[in-house]
C-alpha cells in the first residue's frame, strides 16, 4: 500500500475537497492501494488508523521471503553505485540483510498471518537479500510512470531469474528522479505486475527517500545508537513496504482491515505512546522503523508493535 508523506497533511488543509473526492484506500488504476496522509489528529494525538484488526482476503502471503533490489538508471553510476549522496543503497542493503533469525524481533510480528491451507508468513533463517543489480543500460525517466516502474520490476525479475509471490523486487529510483506523487502524496508503494509468462512479480516503487526530507521520515525518531537522523526514512519506509509485501503481496487480497489498510498503514507516523516509531536492533545493527500491526496484541484487541517474541511477549 502507498505510504503517504507527512507533508501531505498540509496539502489536505488547502485541498481537502480534492483529496476527499476518492476513498482514502480505494484501489488505484494500477492496482495498489492509497494510504491516508498523516492527519491533524495524528499530528496532535498519535494513534493507530483504520478499522479494527486485519482480516484475511483469500490471497497469498509470503512464506519464504526473498528480496531483490534494482538500482534503476545510469544516474546511480555506470559500473557501480557512485551517485548516492545519502548512502541509501548501503543502508537499505544493511537493513534487509539483517532481517532474519533470532536477531530480528521486529518483522516476527507478521508471522501470525496465514494463507489458505495454514501456511504463515515466513521468517528467514538467513539473509533474505538475495541480490542487487545496477541497471545502468538506460537513464531512468525524471518522472517515471507507474507502467514504467512496473516494466523495470519485470526487467529486474528477469535479470535475477525469479517470479512468484515469495519475492519482492525493490525498484530504487536515483537521486533527483520523482515518480508522480512522490514527496507530496506518498513516500513509496508496493504492487504486483505479471511478467511475460503471466507469473506474479511483486514489487516496490522506492524513490530516493531523502529527497523528500522530513515528509518521508527524516528526523522522525530521536536518533540513538549511531543512527543518522537524516536517513531514518530509508528504513522506516523500507520496513513498511516490506511488511506489507509479506502480508499482502498481491496488494489487496491478503491481510487488510475493513478500511483497506495494511499492516504498515495502520501504524504509520505514530510519534509517541503504544506503537511509536523507534530505533531497533537487527542482528547487532540499529535502524529507525515504524511499528507494525499485530492482531493478537492484548488478547486479540490488536495494536501496533515494534517487538514481537510471542503473542504474550510483544510491545
Amino acid at each position: 500500500m502507498r505510504i503517504r508523506t507527512l507533508a501531505g497533511a498540509a496539502l489536505a488543509g488547502c485541498a481537502g475537497l480534492a483529496l476527499a473526492a476518492a476513498p482514502a484506500h480505494a484501489a488505484t488504476a494500477h492496482g495498489s492501494h492509497s494510504m491516508s496522509v498523516r492527519s491533524a489528529h495524528h499530528a496532535v494525538t498519535p494513534a493507530v488508523s483504520g478499522s479494527g484488526n486485519l482480516a484475511y482476503g483469500g490471497g497469498p502471503v509470503v512464506t519464504a521471503p526473498t528480496v531483490y533490489v534494482v538500482y534503476w538508471g545510469s544516474q546511480w553510476g555506470t559500473t557501480s553505485v557512485t551517485n548516492d549522496p545519502s548512502g541509501e543503497a548501503a543502508l537499505q542493503s544493511s537493513f534487509f540483510s539483517r532481517a532474519y533469525g533470532s536477531g530480528d524481533t521486529f518483522f516476527t510480528s507478521q508471522t501470525q498471518y496465514t494463507q489458505s491451507g495454514g501456511a504463515s508468513v515466513g521468517h528467514p533463517a538467513s539473509n533474505p537479500l538475495a541480490g542487487t543489480w545496477l541497471d545502468s543500460a538506460t537513464t531512468a525517466p525524471r518522472k517515471p510512470s507507474n507502467s514504467q516502474l512496473a516494466a523495470e520490476a519485470v526487467r529486474a525479475a528477469a535479470h535475477f531469474g525469479v517470479s512468484g509471490d515469495n519475492i519482492q523486487i525493490i525498484v530504487d529510483s536515483p537521486h533527483g528522479v520523482v515518480p508522480s506523487g512522490f514527496k507530496t502524496q506518498y513516500c513509496a508503494w508496493h504492487d504486483v505486475t505479471p511478467n511475460a509468462s503471466g507469473a506474479d512479480v511483486p514489487y516496490t516503487n522506492m524513490p530516493y527517500i531523502t529527497d523528500a526530507g522530513s515528509a518521508c521520515g527524516s528526523g522522525f525518531v530521536a536518533a540513538t545508537n549511531g543512527v543518522n537522523s537524516t536517513d531514518e526514512g530509508i528504513t522506516i519506509v523500507g520496513g513498511h513496504e516490506y511488511a506489507e509485501t509479506l502480508t499482502d503481496p498481491e496488494a489487496g487480497n491478503g491481510w487488510v482491515d475493513a478500511s483497506g489498510e495494511e499492516t504498515g498503514d495502520k501504524c504509520a507516523w505514530i510519534s509517541s505512546g503504544q506503537g511509536a516509531s523507534a530505533i531497533i536492533a537487527l542482528n547487532g545493527s540499529y535502524f529507525a522503523v515504524q511499528s507494525l500491526w499485530s492482531n493478537n496484541f492484548g488478547g486479540g484487541a490488536g495494536n501496533c508493535v515494534t517487538f514481537y517474541a510471542s503473542a504474550s511477549n510483544q510491545h
